[in-house]
């Protein structure tokens, strides 16, 4: 296929014909077709399991069908038919996989067998798994410190795991929690704790059907959680506002054509889901947010001079805030000059959003990793939150907060204890429980866990889920640090680059996947997650395992446990009998869990308090608080590009249609009209031409970063698209290597794969390979 034949137009709208085409060609292709079509129609229902796929909550009506089409694609993939076996290792050594691509690497299938890598023949072999424990125990016993080892943590993994784990790993003696939450929504937690004194969303699914204006910030929803895009559609048909502030114009976020209406299909028809559409500068959200509240603030002593209505909502701001004086001097004291050029809006789109808002008695903010994901990325939360607390849009139905988390329990993890930094009350709660004294000190995240990795500080690596390799910054930079580990192991349910980037020794673990039986010696067993709401479900596996010698993530955690740690603090094999029973222990120790196992006798689960939602605020000072913060200087960081250099263009990172995080389910981005490739650069045309290329040449993409250190990919086609002239986009985990590990955010440790300043070169002629291909 040339490369022109890669790249169509694609005129139709999200999900609809489309979506069904899609879903039909994964189902073909797993190889358990039939089984899988059965298994799609407990997707999300209260007997059957929760999808593997996004966090996005579940409406309270019932309904046969609960998924959409990603949802679809994620169950096909995990239920594959292939299998990945001891003969394919045998087949394949490790340096042969590491040259093929990461589409091609999971498309392989299940993994069957705990494998223990062999550095003599640079092949895996089949292990027992009592030799693996046994291998894991005598590494982690070895250390000088417990604070040498790493243990990550992926947002698939359910409450019962991550509970257990972290408990295994606080009893061991360090807080070392690299989390995929260290990535994405970090700032998210902080900036809100800070604020309103909780981490999580405000709203509830119910919220969105009361709603006057949703404002949607930073996502795509169309890919990334798609079952968002029905209550979008839905508030616009009521005659609600759904405002969208994003750089590209993604389908999702303009029409929506449902595949469970039959003549909307047969019509070919389609429903808007969006009334406004604001096209920002990379990194210009925060400039975008302080406009609306000048213009607020403008009209608010308007109002007063002319005795009209307020538009603060004072007698809110008077009982549950403080700073707002702060606050509005900030607000004054930034010109629309600054807020106008670094928002990318003009000062009517502002002024137009601003009305929008205004006009709106309940609001909805939504927001996700193209808010996350800059240097300024709390400030720019707390902008957020400060124009909902201007009209007390926190804590009445129909208005709030809603950051969208990824993947299906990330934010579960974090309530079980999964953070690196963890809470004092979590601390106590757990030494009063289980009679040990737990670790106090503070321990790494993603980009410290990498660093101490690189400076041999740490020797082993333990993933619990995920493709650490891939999915982290600085690909190159992290994969070196990973080899320089005693020990690395993998608990997965396929094969990814991680499981070829080893220490000396390394392990690959085989689970369960979420839509597989879990019978453990006191029968079948569900596992729980918790929603981007905050609804906690309970999920059971409908599918026989893909082979008899998988393991749950529970039971994998207990056996590393009792090797290591024997039966302290409790009896991990009894414990992981009955997964009951961790539910107990998390009742214990966990606030909002109190009979834990009677609350999922509800049909759909439970809901955990939200105390801001109550309009109670848990922060310091005992209200909520206005963030007087001053506006980046500049967004391209000073200090960081050496003197002179200038970028041809700012990068964002972003998910192709047929990917979810490093998962890539196909080669083709539908709604952008790219099919079959995915080393591409979207790049506004006149932006092309200025830099002296043409649409379809290849080019290489070279990070500007003044540490001395080369980050290039090579061999992108150049796609003339729709973006903001000085922008372009691109997808990872191709152009992570392009991340430097040392660009994050400001008290978050976030990489700003949403800012990534780059130059163009002219790919060279014998570069035939991309270099996101190979390591």
């Amino acid at each position: 296929m040339s490369d022109n034949e890669h790249i169509k137009s694609y005129d139709g709208p999200a999900a609809g014909w489309g979506a069904l085409k899609s879903v039909t060609k994964s189902w073909l292709e797993s190889d358990n077709a039939v089984r899988n079509i059965r298994a799609m129609l407990k997707t999300n229902q209260d007997t059957g399991f929760d999808c593997p796929g996004c966090a996005w909550g579940e409406s309270p009506e019932d309904g046969l069908v609960k998924f959409c089409e990603n949802g679809a694609k994620a169950v096909n993939w995990e239920a594959s038919g292939r299998s990945v076996d001891p003969a394919f290792f045998a087949r394949h050594s490790v340096s042969d996989l590491a040259r093929q691509t990461d589409y091609w690497l999971e498309y392989q299938g299940r993994l069957t067998h705990p494998m223990r890598y062999d550095a003599s023949t640079d092949h895996y072999v089949e292990t027992t798994w009592d030799e693996a424990f046994s291998l894991i125990a005598r590494h982690l016993q070895s250390l000088d410190s417990p604070n040498q080892a790493e243990f990550y943590t992926s947002g698939r993994a359910s409450n019962e795991a991550a509970f257990l784990y972290q408990l295994f790993v606080r009893a061991f003696g360090t807080n070392n929690f690299p989390d995929c939450s260290n990535m994405c929504h970090e700032a998210s937690g902080i900036g809100m704790t800070d604020s309103i004194g909780t981490g999580k969303g405000t709203v509830v699914f119910e919220d969105f059907e009361k709603a006057d204006a949703i404002f949607v910030i930073g996502q795509n929803p169309g890919t990334n959680h798609p079952r968002m895009l029905e209550p979008l559609r839905e508030a616009v048909q009521r005659g609600a506002q759904v405002v969208c502030l994003n750089p590209l114009k993604e389908r999702g976020l303009e029409r929506f054509q449902h595949p469970q209406h039959p003549l909307e299909m047969l019509s070919s028809g389609s429903e808007p889901t969006s009334t406004a559409y604001f096209r920002p500068a990379l990194g210009g959200d925060m400039a975008v947010m302080r406009g609306i509240a000048k213009f607020l603030l403008t009209w608010e002593r308007e109002a007063k001079e002319q005795g009209q209505p307020p538009v603060f909502d004072h007698d809110f701001i008077n009982e549950h805030t403080s700073g707002l004086g702060d606050y509005l001097s900030v607000v004054d004291a930034t010109s629309w000059e600054h807020i106008v050029e670094q928002s990318g809006l003009s000062i009517d789109d502002l002024e137009l959003a601003a009305q929008m808002y205004r006009r709106a008695e309940r609001v909805i903010m939504c927001w996700a990793m193209g808010i996350t994901q800059h240097r300024h990325s709390v400030p720019t939360v707390q902008e957020i939150i400060n124009l909902q607390l201007l009209r007390g849009n926190i804590g009445k139905p129909g208005a709030g907060l809603s950051p969208v988390r990824g993947h299906s329990n990330v934010q579960g993890d974090r309530t079980m204890g999964i953070d690196e930094q963890p809470p004092e009350w979590l601390l106590d709660s757990l030494e009063q429980r289980f009679r040990f004294k737990v670790p106090r000190l503070h321990g790494h995240n993603t980009v410290l866990a990498i660093k101490a990795m690189e400076e041999k500080r740490s020797k082993v690596f333990i993933a619990l889920g995920g493709n650490f390799a891939q999915a982290t910054p600085d690909s190159p930079r992290t994969h070196e640090a990973l080899r320089n580990c005693d020990l690395t192991v993998n608990i997965s349910t396929k094969l990814n680059r991680s499981h070829l980037v080893t220490g000396r020794d390394s392990l690959i673990l085989p689970c369960l996947g979420r839509t597989e039986i879990d019978m453990q010696k006191e029968g079948a067993q569900g596992v729980t997650v918790e929603d981007t709401f905050s609804m906690v479900h309970i999920s059971y596996g409908q599918l026989k395992p893909r082979s008899p010698h998988l393991r749950s993530e529970p039971a994998i955690i207990a056996g590393m446990a009792s090797a290591t740690l024997g039966n302290h603090p409790i009896d991990w094999e009894h414990t992981v009998a009955d997964y009951s029973r961790i539910r107990d222990l998390i009742a214990d120790t966990i606030p909002g869990f109190e009979h834990f196992n009677e609350k999922l006798k509800h049909p759909g689960g439970f809901h955990l308090a939200n105390p801001a939602a109550q309009r109670l605020w848990q922060t310091d000072i005992g209200t909520a608080r206005f963030t007087p913060s001053v506006l980046p200087g500049a967004l391209v960081n000073e200090g960081v590009l050496k003197r002179g250099d200038k970028p041809d263009l700012i990068l964002q990172t972003m998910r192709s249609h047929d990917q979810y995080n490093t998962t890539l389910y196909g080669l083709d981005d539908r709604y952008r009209g790219v099919f079959g490739l995915r080393d591409v650069i979207f790049v506004n045309e006149e932006d092309i031409r200025r830099l002296g290329f043409e649409p379809g040449d290849k080019v290489d993409l070279v990070s500007l970063w003044d540490d001395g250190r080369k980050r290039r990919v090579s061999n992108f086609l150049l796609v003339a698209y729709d973006t903001p002239v000085g922008q372009a986009a691109a997808y990872y985990p191709e152009t992570n290597p392009l991340v430097p590990l040392d660009s994050y955010g400001d008290r978050t440790f976030t990489p700003t794969s949403k800012f990534i300043a780059i130059r163009l070169e002219r790919a060279a002629p014998d570069n035939l390979i991309p270099t996101s291909a190979v390591d």
